[in-house]
């Protein structure tokens, strides 16, 4: 039986995706008040506006906050929400939405508005667990990955991006990356994990909390779990064009893990200097630069995951929202 009175607030980002998402998030809206929810819906104004609307709703005693936007607007989610009870319910409502494809969520496009509704079907049959976050060092919490390289290099130069370019896609995304890649100088780095220090020329170091990389479109750690108290660290050395193509295909067809040039480590706690100054990107948004310190928080926000979510993706049994 669904509590009448539990309230939940629904924020979402009107940037976010390639179209007007206001009539789906009413009907995403009023498919939790027909199950006995109070919702509220708040549109973000500016960025960081998402994680004061979730960090008020977890003062006021809601039980449960919905995400609805990209990557980034689910990460501010987060932010709010960590080391409360609040409940975050995402709904992928943006361009990438590697969250969204993680979870294995319908996302919205233009031929299908009621991506959203069906989003939140999948959310109010599942569980809730709890999932960690990264963090940095006396700063902010992320959800996915934190990188700096040759991913955070195209971050940095290609966002924020129009509604224009998002209603390009994968496509136009691709296109401008391929464009901008050739530019970026490979960068001499430090990089420590759990006090083991690695050094060496790298094309990317890359954090990541999760499975899927690149909007979700490439599964760089088929067995991670999101509630396992560790990073996956990845170093690729090297340089030059060549060398970026091939960890591109690699990666693409899955056979990065036994490459010799791609190091991977586990680890609670990393340190990545660099020999000058380079941007730093969490969850597809840029954060600044070099250097940074980020650790591990365990279960750090209550999740709702969807019912779609692929084995293995916990290792802690979930309870039923109720």
């Amino acid at each position: 039986m669904w509590n009448k009175r539990s309230q939940a607030t629904l924020i979402y980002n009107p940037q976010a995706g390639p179209s007007s998402m206001d009539e789906a998030i009413q009907q995403a809206a009023r498919f939790w008040e027909h199950r006995g929810w109070e919702v509220t819906i708040a549109p973000t104004e500016y960025a960081g506006h998402a994680v004061r609307l979730a960090r008020e709703a977890a003062e006021m005693g809601q039980r449960l906050v919905l995400a609805a936007g990209g990557d980034g607007t689910l990460g501010e989610v987060a932010n709010g929400l960590a080391g409360t009870e609040t409940i975050m319910g995402p709904l992928p409502a943006g361009t990438g939405n590697s969250f969204g494809k993680e979870l294995r969520m319908p996302r919205p496009n233009l031929l299908d508005q009621r991506a959203l509704v069906e989003s939140a079907a999948l959310l109010a049959s599942g569980r809730v667990q709890r999932m960690d976050l990264g963090r940095f060092r006396g700063g902010k919490y992320w959800m996915l990955w934190t990188g700096v390289g040759i991913d955070s290099f195209l971050v940095e130069e290609m966002e924020p991006r129009s509604k224009l370019s998002k209603r390009l896609g994968r496509v136009g995304y691709a296109a401008q990356a391929l464009v901008l890649a050739p530019q970026f100088v490979p960068m001499e780095a430090r990089v420590t994990v759990d006090g083991k220090l690695y050094e060496d020329t790298y094309l990317l170091v890359l954090i990541s909390n999760c499975r899927r990389y690149a909007g979700g479109e490439l599964l760089l750690n088929p067995t991670g779990a999101l509630d396992d108290g560790q990073f996956e660290v990845f170093l690729f050395r090297g340089a030059g064009v060549t060398r970026t193509a091939t960890y591109a295909w690699q990666l693409w067809r899955g056979e990065h893990m036994h490459s010799e040039d791609i190091v991977v480590l586990r680890g609670r706690e990393v340190i990545v200097e660099t020999a000058r100054p380079i941007p730093v990107h969490t969850d597809g948004d840029p954060a600044g630069e070099t250097p940074f310190h980020c650790i591990m928080v365990p279960e750090a926000v209550r999740l709702l995951v969807p019912r779609s979510a692929p084995r293995g993706l916990f290792r802690q049994p979930g309870l039923q929202l109720r």
